[in-house]
């Protein structure tokens, strides 16, 4: 429902970082492997809590857009020019200024790509509860606001102490004992859930309630092969190793599968000798 499915639980960390005795501002440190899967769980995470107010930056935007355009400082009505405020600075600043009153999620993402003095900027905003750029300073809601941070790269060292760590894996790991009342279907097709379950096993990993819903979709309407079922396996599973599940040893896994779709629908394999 909100952009990323996984068969991992993430309640428990959380309960950890709400009940933490931390005072400053509640810090998520999203890891995992390089990738925007860690990028599409913060921003599920944010909706899925219903925080009214979700901001996100990108370090990389900074990045492609620095040296390009150029704006003039500002004057104000006695003549005192002013630095124009950068992206980075006014996301902080919406953030705090929302989060005074409302709940607030703000997620920072590709800090790998962050200039190491950002890095010390918002390791004393977790610290201090409050941003501070040019001649201006802002005070955060330490109740109200909760920072997500993510990098392809390990955090600056006091950024990961006052923080803390999710890891959010490439694929779903946690297997799932689906039933098929799970997917509306009869006990008919037990048999080959069975089969698959094996198939899943060898792979170490599981698929997904969506995942796995197609799949059984497609079993039902189209495979009749192997190859038919390594292709819908890869089409539907994010993550999956295709080396793997074209290997010979999974031969007898797959042929397996394929036996209990023809007993399913009733179908006799046929051998014709030579």
């Amino acid at each position: 429902d909100y952009g990323f499915e996984s068969n991992d639980d993430y309640e428990y960390h959380l309960r950890c970082l709400t009940n933490s005795q931390f005072s400053g501002i509640k810090t998520i440190n999203v890891e995992g492997h390089k990738g925007r899967r860690k990028t599409a769980f913060a921003n599920a995470l944010g909706r899925a809590l219903e925080y009214p107010n979700l901001f996100y930056y990108d370090f990389t935007q900074k990045a492609e857009t620095e040296g390009k355009v150029v704006i003039p400082p500002s004057e104000d009505e006695d003549g005192i020019s002013e630095l124009p405020v950068n992206d980075f600075d006014h996301i902080m600043s919406e953030a705090c200024a929302f989060s005074e009153g409302d709940q607030t999620i703000l997620i920072l993402d590709q800090l790998q790509v962050a200039d190491f003095k950002d890095h010390i900027r918002i390791y004393h905003f977790i610290k201090s509860c409050e941003w501070s750029f040019s001649d201006n300073s802002l005070k955060a809601g330490r109740n109200n606001l909760l920072l997500l941070l993510i990098s392809d790269e390990p955090l600056y060292h006091s950024l990961q102490k006052c923080s803390f760590r999710i890891w959010v894996n490439a694929v779903s790991s946690a297997q799932k004992n689906y039933s098929p009342a799970d997917f509306d279907l009869r006990d008919d097709v037990l048999p080959i859930m069975e089969a698959l379950a094996k198939i899943f096993d060898q792979l170490e990993m599981a698929p997904t309630h969506s995942e796995y819903k197609n799949i059984l979709n497609d079993i039902y309407l189209t495979v009749h092969t192997e190859q038919q079922l390594i292709h819908s396996l890869y089409g539907w599973m994010e993550g999956i190793d295709r080396t793997l599940l074209n290997s010979a040893q999974m031969h007898p896994l797959l042929s397996q599968v394929i036996a209990q779709i023809q007993q399913y629908h009733g179908i006799d394999e046929v051998v014709i000798e030579s």
